[in-house]
C-alpha cells in the first residue's frame, strides 16, 4: 500500500506516489490496457494522477479521464 500524507492543512489525503501517463496513454498503450493500469494503481492506493493536454495530442488526458470515470 502507498502512504497517504495530508495535503497541507486541507485534510485531503494524497498518495506519495503519483501515476503519470506522459508516454503511454493515447499513443503507446491501448486504452483498455491503460484502463487496467489505472484501476490497478487505484487498488494499490495511488490517488494522485498526472497528465497534460499536450500528452499524445490530448489523447492521454481523455484516456485517463475515461479510466477514472465512475471510480472512487
Amino acid at each position: 500500500m502507498v502512504a497517504h500524507p495530508y495535503l497541507g492543512s486541507s485534510g485531503l489525503k494524497v498518495s506519495e506516489v503519483a501515476y503519470g501517463n506522459w508516454l503511454t496513454h493515447g499513443s503507446q498503450v491501448e486504452a483498455e490496457t491503460a484502463t487496467r493500469c489505472v484501476h490497478k494503481a487505484l487498488d494499490l492506493g495511488i490517488t494522485a494522477f498526472g497528465t497534460a493536454d499536450v500528452y499524445a495530442n490530448t489523447a492521454a488526458k481523455s484516456v485517463l479521464g475515461k479510466a477514472l470515470a465512475g471510480q472512487r
